[in-house]
């Protein structure tokens, strides 16, 4: 992957031209650029604000408060002002385990700082693509430290667990590992055992998690010069950082949206959604009447939520192996039912009918499609006013540790406190999109 400069990424996909929109090929690269999620999502805010949406109203003046809210939060979360990125990884330390060192104990003392960095590739990707919301029901137990975890948490753990065990590897003598063959034999059953379901403790969505990692395989087998010859997840980390066996470059440098691009590119076959332009699927980008935009692209509110959550979630395991990721800022917020969900408790968005809260939505419906637009650009309003209440810059707390800190929690909290964990609107998810 050639490195660019600081924003340069972003700069190269939005310059498309509206002629290569009318193209398949050039309307998806415009539907991938993180400028033009902003710039959609802004559009359908400003529209919101004018009154012309059927389904929201927003109240700028609630915004103040919705950013006293995040801060507190994020004070009581983060003591000493010290809040790392937003990213799986968190989960994957519930309960004040340390299961990075217990998966550098499984790999081996032997074990180079780029074999930790493929294996942590590998567990990331799984576990960022199990992380659908899980549902009000389910529990995962863990024997090891007697704990039990829910929700993101409990995704998180049940993961890490179902990894290290060999779930995902096709090579008993290996089973930290993830491949091709591996993916493309998951039985949903076995998957249903490890993440602990029974018929009294059910996971929403499963067989859509199930189908995804078995895409996720057939995807891998069919691009070697992606994930290698064995079919790795750990492939992407030697496209990126141009690793040999021991080592990267010294000086190598990522760009976030880099990264986001290439993981586009490369899943973009595992999205089991309709949503396409020609042949090409879109995966995470839906239709909205209200949404303008050249050529093949009018009409297309792009979001890539996942395939976000996974750069964002992909960056520590490159700074661990040495790699520098540069252009954090250009990723945007995440339009999930949390951070969506805190604008809708904190009063920043309200409905226009309250009756909407009662129905069940599906992601593609269009109040479901403007609910998520409208986070990701109040998302970028609201991040300044939490830095300025915690007296940080943006540097020092860039958009990625604002939902770390932050909306993400702050949004399960109220949901929390009025509703037992729900949040505000009622989603039929398949396990791919929240």
């Amino acid at each position: 992957m050639t490195d660019h400069s600081h924003d340069s990424a972003a700069q190269i996909l939005s310059a498309i031209d509206a002629d290569a929109a009318l193209r398949p090929q050039g309307a998806v690269e415009l539907l991938c650029s993180t400028t033009e999620i902003r710039r959609r999502a802004a559009a359908l805010l400003d529209r919101a604000r004018a009154g012309g949406s059927e389904f929201f109203a927003v109240d700028d003046a609630a915004l103040d408060a919705a950013a006293g809210i995040v801060a507190d939060v994020t004070r009581e979360n983060y003591p000493d002002g010290t809040i790392p990125l937003h990213s799986r990884w968190r989960h994957l330390g519930a309960g004040g385990v340390d299961r990075r060192a217990a998966l550098d104990h499984l790999l081996g003392d032997r074990a180079s700082p780029v074999q930790r960095a493929r294996a942590q590739f590998d567990l990331t990707l799984v576990s960022v693509l199990l992380d659908a919301g899980a549902g009000d029901g389910w529990r995962y137990a863990e024997s090891a430290s007697g704990q039990t975890f829910a929700r993101s948490e409990g995704l998180g753990v049940a993961s890490f667990h179902a990894f290290t065990a060999g779930l995902f590897s096709s090579d008993p003598a290996h089973p930290c590992q993830v491949d091709a063959a591996g993916l493309r034999g998951l039985a949903t059953d076995h998957l249903a055992q490890a993440f602990q379901v029974r018929d009294n403790n059910p996971l929403v969505g499963l067989g859509g998690r199930a189908t995804l990692l078995r895409r996720l395989g057939e995807t891998m087998a069919s691009r070697p010069e992606s994930f290698g010859t064995a079919g790795r997840p750990a492939g992407l980390f030697d496209l990126m950082t141009d690793a040999d066996h021991h080592d990267i470059p010294p000086t190598k440098e990522i760009h976030a949206h880099d990264l986001l691009t290439t993981l586009l590119i490369t899943l973009s076959p595992i999205w089991p959604t309709d949503n396409r332009i020609g042949d090409r699927p879109l995966g995470d980008c839906w239709r909205h009447p209200a949404v303008a935009g050249p050529g093949l692209t009018d009409g297309w509110m792009p979001f890539h939520k996942l395939t976000q959550w996974l750069t964002y979630s992909l960056i520590e395991p490159l700074h661990w192996a040495g790699a520098r990721v540069n252009g954090l800022e250009t990723l945007t917020g995440l339009p999930e039912y949390r951070n969506g969900g805190l604008l809708l408790d904190a009063g920043v968005l309200q409905l226009r009918d309250p009756a909407l809260a009662e129905q069940l939505w599906k992601p593609a419906d269009p109040l479901i499609v403007e609910w998520r637009a409208l986070t990701v650009a109040l998302l970028d309003e609201l991040a300044p006013r939490v830095r300025q209440r915690l007296g940080v810059s943006a540097e020092a707390m860039p958009l990625a540790c604002v939902l770390e800190g932050g909306t993400w929690a702050a949004g399960r909290k109220i949901a929390h406190e009025r509703r037992g964990g729900r949040p505000p609107l009622q989603i039929d998810s398949d396990g791919t999109v929240f």
